[in-house]
């Protein structure tokens, strides 16, 4: 279960990614399969070689892509979601849903 993005930050992500951009989309999330992690942020780019480029620079595989609902993207969480924020300059993202080491601050 996705929560805490509005409307015009989905749509703004999808437009990005649909441009060949490399967009970042994170929100909390809640699934029983991934204790501890209350966050996802998802790394997608429409164009497939740019964005398999990008993922292998921080040891993603290709075949982690989710090619869902025609915006292909990285599912990040975890300490490797932080990190990657934390490299993309994405501090906005970090604070906002208080990130750190890879787990949500109390």
């Amino acid at each position: 279960m996705a929560f805490g993005i509005k409307r015009a930050e989905l749509n703004e992500w999808k437009a990005a990614v649909r441009r060949g951009e490399i967009a970042f989309l994170t929100h909390y999330w809640l699934d029983d399969r991934f204790p501890g992690c209350h966050t996802v942020t998802k790394a997608g780019c429409a164009d497939l070689s740019r964005l398999e480029e990008w993922g292998r620079a921080y040891g993603l595989r290709p075949e982690w892509i989710d090619h869902k609902e025609h915006f292909p993207h990285f599912d990040l969480f975890g300490e490797r979601e932080y990190a990657i924020l934390e490299a993309e300059g994405r501090q906005d993202l970090i604070d906002r849903f208080r990130l750190g080491s890879g787990t949500k601050k109390a």
